[in-house]
């Protein structure tokens, strides 16, 4: 494992080794010690995917523990029915597919909920997100992507050269759940169950990205961020 680049604002993060114009998508390099792991963490609605995209974009891998999460909840697959058992047929579709917005509604409304279907979700996650890793690797991708709001819980961060904390002002934040689709209570309700995680997880972030503001500023913010990582990367001692 490696350890933690200090934390530093994403607007004064080195320039990147490799040029490229703020509309350029951040440009991946080979590396001979195997993928610059980055985990990606924050609040729900604050850009982890947006930003996971533009990385994607210059050819990274990106892995994304909610997509896994939707695959091993599937019909047919062990956490469909686990799910349903615990939390009642009420939450099955007449497709036969879990509800995810009831259910996501009921279990941000209660706490002990939430716990308990994480504690179903979770260890189904974790082998694929491990395998995942391990493909990248073996592939020779130059920069491997982890994006997932338990980045820390799960125990990814403590696999990962960077952990970037991704943020935005409780405004944007409302504003941009509701243009997803959520009512203006289940929105405010879905950003009160993670209160206070910018603060407890900024102790162990590499950067914190505030992806607040025109969406270009953002994405030279993160070009600026994969340059600098690369450039720590580059300059650790091998082994690292």
């Amino acid at each position: 494992m490696t350890s933690l680049a200090p934390k530093e604002p994403a607007t004064a993060a080195p320039e990147p080794v490799a040029t490229a114009t703020d509309d350029e998508p951040p440009q991946a390099e080979t590396s001979t010690s195997g993928p610059l792991l980055i985990g990606l963490t924050g609040p729900i609605g604050c850009g982890k995917s947006t930003v996971a995209r533009w990385l994607s974009e210059g050819g990274a891998v990106v892995v994304d523990a909610d997509a896994v999460a939707r695959d091993v909840t599937a019909p047919g697959q062990p956490g469909h029915e686990a799910v349903l058992m615990r939390f009642g047929e009420a939450f099955r579709r007449a497709d036969g597919t879990l509800d995810r917005r009831a259910l996501g509604r009921h279990v941000f409304a209660d706490p002990a909920a939430l716990v308990e279907l994480e504690r179903i979700v979770h260890p189904l996650v974790r082998p694929r997100i491990l395998a995942a890793i391990e493909a990248a690797r073996t592939s020779g991708a130059p920069v491997l992507v982890i994006e997932a709001i338990k980045l820390l819980e799960a125990g990814y961060a403590a696999m990962c050269d960077e952990v970037w904390l991704i943020t935005c002002p409780p405004s944007e934040q409302q504003s941009r759940l509701e243009a997803r689709g959520l009512t203006p209570d289940d929105a405010r309700q879905r950003a009160t169950a993670q209160a206070g995680m910018t603060e407890r997880l900024a102790g162990v972030a590499s950067l914190v990205i505030d992806t607040a503001g025109p969406e270009a500023n953002a994405r030279r913010r993160v070009r600026r961020a994969l340059g600098a990582a690369r450039a720590r990367r580059d300059a650790a001692p091998r082994g690292q």
